[in-house]
């Protein structure tokens, strides 16, 4: 039972000291220190540290094996819908 705990310890220190929290820590710092001293660049860094951060949580959130999957059925659907297309037209062609 005590290495579950300490695992769930680990795991959870390892989310608090994460790459991900650190930028997002990083953003917020560039954006309090641009406000406090006015300086309009660290507000445009921090900004842009602050925005990454988060559109990185929400591409590391996304499942992409059933986006694939997805994409994968939009693709064979559009390419049978072409080959109808096409057929219709030589069939046409043959005709008239």
């Amino acid at each position: 039972m005590d290495s579950d705990k300490e695992k769930q310890e680990i795991s959870l220190i390892g989310r608090i000291l994460s790459m991900e929290v650190f930028l997002l820590l990083a953003g917020l710092v560039f954006l309090v220190t641009g406000m406090v001293r006015k300086d309009v660049m660290a507000l445009f860094w921090g900004a842009m540290i602050f925005a990454g951060s988060l559109g990185l949580h929400f591409v590391r959130k996304k499942d992409w094996k059933k986006h694939w999957e997805e994409q994968e059925q939009m693709r064979q659907a559009f390419l049978e819908k072409k080959r109808q297309e096409q057929e219709r037209k030589d069939r046409e062609k043959n005709n008239g």
